[in-house]
């Protein structure tokens, strides 16, 4: 007894639903990075340095020449951790 052409249908349906669902277990997967993201200033390693930036913007007003210090202290911060970054992606595997 042939099924017909709906069973082609439904088996092609089907196997496109297993992709599909395949596809986005894979995509929830590779959206979490392999390194600390510091997509949010809160996860980077610098977020006191930028706090303090902040807060003496807020104690001192307009006279950005007050807080010159706090600036460089954080602008170092991110450069180490660029670097930093930098480094671990060089160390990485391609096919790791």
């Amino acid at each position: 007894m042939d099924p017909g052409p709906t069973h082609k249908v439904e088996t092609k349906f089907g196997a496109k639903r297993r992709q599909r669902d395949r596809h986005r277990a894979m995509a929830s997967k590779a959206s979490t990075p392999p390194y600390p993201s510091a997509s949010k200033i809160s996860d980077s390693q610098c977020y006191s340095q930028y706090s303090a930036s902040l807060k003496c913007l807020e104690e001192y007003g307009s006279d950005k020449s007050k807080c010159q210090e706090h600036f460089d202290i954080y602008k170092e911060c991110k450069k180490k951790e660029r670097e930093a970054r930098l480094e671990r992606n060089r160390n990485r595997s391609f096919f790791s």
